[in-house]
This record gives C-alpha cells, sequence and structure tokens, in this order.
C-alpha cells in the first residue's frame, strides 16, 4: 500500500499507541482508521490515518466517519437511560406500558430491562419480510416485533439481539419522548453534546463517510458464523433464530452499506456512523462519571446500575460466551477482555470498531476502521488496547 498517511496528535506518553496505529496499516491489513484515547476527560491520542476508499484515493481525514456497527447498540441504550433517568421509562415496567401494541403473543409481562440485557427472546422475526425492510420501513419492522412470539421463555436466556435491540429500544424512545432515535441522538448527543454519531447520515454528510470494505476470508478459513450455511427450512425454535436474526429481511441490493439508502436509514443496532474521537469523548464521559465538558450524559448511579452484570455465559445466538449488562457489553477476563479493568465496558462493533469507558482508570476508548475483521477477537484493537494499557499504567 506504500506511505500511509497518519495525521492527528498523541501526547508523548502514548507515542507507543501511534507506533501500533502505523503497524496496523502495514502489518494487520488496515485500510483506513482512526483511535482515540481521554484521561479523566481530557484528549491524550486522536490519530486518524490511512484511506477513506478501496482504491486509496481519498485520504483519511479528521472528521472522516464510517459506519460503527453494534457500537450503536450502547448508544443508543445510552438514549434509553437518559430517559429511565428522568422517570419516563421504569425498568421494571412493562413494555407494553409504553408500547400497547407489545402485549400481543405472551409478551404482556416483559419488562423493559430484558430489551437491554438481550433476554426478551426477540433475536429474530420469524414472519418473512420483504428484502431492506428493517432499512426502509421503521413501521413494518417494529410491528413486526410486536407480534413476534419470544423465541424462549423471557428471562431464562439470552442471545444476542444483533439486529433488532436498536428497534426494540427506538421504538420505545419514540413512544415516550416523541422523537426518532437518530433525531434523538442528534438534538440530544450530537448538538447538546459534540459528540460526532449519527443515526441515519444526511445526504449532505455523504463527502466525509468512508467506503466500508467487507471481510474476505483466506482460502480454506473457517466461516466466522456457519450456522447460517444452513437451511431454514430444516430448522425449528433458536436453531431457526440464529438464521434469522442475520437472514430476515433479506438483503436489499444496490451497494448495500455504501449505498445512499443505507446511509439514510434509522437502523440503530447497526448503521451508525462515527469516528475515534466522538466515541472516545462519549466512552471517555462516561468512565468519569457521566459528564462531559461539565454536562451531565448518564448520572454515576444510572452508570453504576447499567453495567451490573445482567445476563452472563453462553450466548444463545453466537454459541460463546458474552457478557451484557443494559444495552453495554462487560468484559470477561481471560475471554474477551476490555483492558485490565473488572469494571471496564462498552461495546464491539463489525470490523473491530471498539468503544469502550474503563471508569478505574477514567479511560474512554474509540476505534473506527473501514474493513471487517474477525467477528471475535481483531488483532488490530487488541493491539492497540494492549498500547494504551501499557501508556495509562506506567
Amino acid at each position: 500500500m506504500g506511505d500511509v498517511p497518519v495525521g492527528g496528535s498523541c501526547d508523548p506518553r502514548f507515542e507507543r499507541v501511534r507506533e501500533v496505529f502505523t503497524a496496523n496499516f502495514t502489518e494487520r491489513g488496515d485500510i483506513g482508521a482512526s483511535v482515540a484515547v481521554t484521561l479523566d476527560g481530557v484528549p491524550v491520542v486522536d490519530l486518524w490515518g490511512g484511506w477513506a476508499d478501496e482504491a486509496c484515493t481519498r485520504p483519511w481525514q479528521r472528521d472522516t466517519i464510517a459506519a460503527v456497527w453494534s457500537v450503536g447498540k450502547a448508544v443508543t441504550s445510552v438514549c434509553a437511560l437518559r430517559l429511565v433517568e428522568r422517570g419516563l421509562i421504569e425498568l421494571e415496567a412493562p413494555v407494553a406500558r409504553y408500547w400497547p401494541e407489545f402485549a400481543q403473543a405472551g409478551k404482556e409481562r416483559i419488562p423493559v430491562q430484558m430489551l437491554f440485557n438481550h433476554q426478551a427472546g426477540l433475536p429474530a422475526i420469524r414472519r418473512p419480510l420483504p428484502p431492506g425492510a428493517n432499512i426502509l420501513d421503521w413501521d413494518l419492522t417494529v410491528a413486526a416485533l410486536a407480534g413476534q412470539e419470544p423465541w424462549w421463555e423471557p428471562g431464562t436466556r439470552f442471545g444476542y439481539h444483533v439486529n433488532t435491540i436498536g428497534f426494540l429500544l427506538g421504538e420505545l424512545v419514540r413512544r415516550v419522548d416523541g422523537r426518532t432515535i437518530g433525531t434523538y441522538l442528534r438534538e440530544e448527543l450530537a448538538q447538546g453534546m459534540g459528540i460526532d454519531f449519527l443515526i441515519g447520515v444526511p445526504e449532505a454528510e455523504d463527502s466525509r463517510v468512508a467506503q466500508w470494505l467487507p471481510y474476505r476470508a483466506a482460502p480454506g478459513e473457517e466461516a466466522q458464523r456457519p450456522w447460517l450455511e444452513r437451511d431454514p427450512a430444516e430448522l425449528e425454535g433458536v436453531d431457526l433464530a440464529r438464521v434469522l436474526a442475520y437472514r430476515n429481511p433479506p438483503a436489499m441490493g444496490g451497494g448495500g452499506p455504501n449505498s445512499r439508502v443505507w446511509r439514510a436509514a434509522e437502523f440503530p443496532s447497526t448503521n451508525p456512523h462515527s469516528n475515534a474521537r466522538a466515541i472516545a469523548r462519549l466512552f471517555g464521559g462516561l468512565a468519569c462519571g457521566g459528564i462531559i465538558d461539565g454536562r451531565q450524559l448518564l448520572t454515576p448511579e444510572t452508570i453504576a446500575r447499567a453495567t451490573v452484570i445482567e445476563s452472563d455465559g453462553e450466548d444463545a445466538i453466537l454459541g460463546r460466551p458474552n457478557r451484557f449488562g443494559l444495552g453495554f457489553q462487560l468484559t470477561i477476563p481471560g475471554v474477551r477482555p476490555l483492558g485490565p479493568s473488572p469494571r471496564a465496558f462498552g461495546h464491539y462493533g463489525n470490523g473491530a470498531v471498539l468503544g469502550m469507558a474503563d471508569p478505574d482508570t477514567r479511560l474512554g476508548f474509540g476505534y473506527v476502521c473501514n474493513r471487517a475483521g474477525k467477528s471475535w477477537r481483531d488483532p488490530r484493537n487488541i493491539a492497540l488496547m494492549d498500547a494504551v494499557y501499557a501508556a495509562a499504567m506506567a
């Protein structure tokens, strides 16, 4: 790829992070990316580099944004938790109190709490949906979820609501606040707190969006989600839900994640766009008692409640260990750690994207890239996190 342009700033104490970030391009396959770290709410790393397109013709700029995928789950949860804080939503109350149509198919008593912690049994929709329904028709998607029977008895197990949690929490926000999740986020967090995070990218912002590049497996490499190769017609129960979580609705043509229609949609658990600076700013605030430049994102009490272990063990959808609080992934030491702190929390996104908060070190971290990678642990964010903590703990 030749010389890779790298810009930004880095506190001398964190110079090793710059070295690892640069090595990600030459040794670990990065095309374009940004990484940022805050300590005590102060930026100490703010780097960007590489290319915003596969052809390597558009250098990644300071304000470049890219798809951050499931980091949107945590940010959507922050929006909903702000309404919990205001007393507009009660975690123990039935979802149907705020969303009456939800009281179908045995879901009358499902509490709000289970929408956050992946225990509601709604990781997939059985009813066949038209291609692209999740990006073209919010009302159709949430109506299908309201009518869906849980795939397991709510509260008896948990499974990653990979594409549905954003609709479940987003509709809850809309029912209570009146604004869509994208509008709420823009007005309360983006404009209100200077967090460059979008659910629904306006066309005017397209010039700063990086092209998304899919993962290309090596010859003979084992599939990352082998269950998706199974025939849904031969499956039932959770086995069927695992496939439908990713396959219903079918994808629509026309460019996928790089299309205008996909970027414009409010698909909160899957298609948000941001950069490392914004993600580190948000999670850095959460690491410091919820304060960002003197403004309260969440109270310390809410953060503490949201980071209590709610779901732990084998994930029914992913088939491997996972751990959740209220919308946040929690560190799993020795399995999927978020640094050395037992209180660290955040969320991974597709392609090694990561946002995390460490309240013990008062550290916020963000990493955004435009090339997909390993779906579980990617060497790019592992190397960066190791470098960050080597500096922070020195």
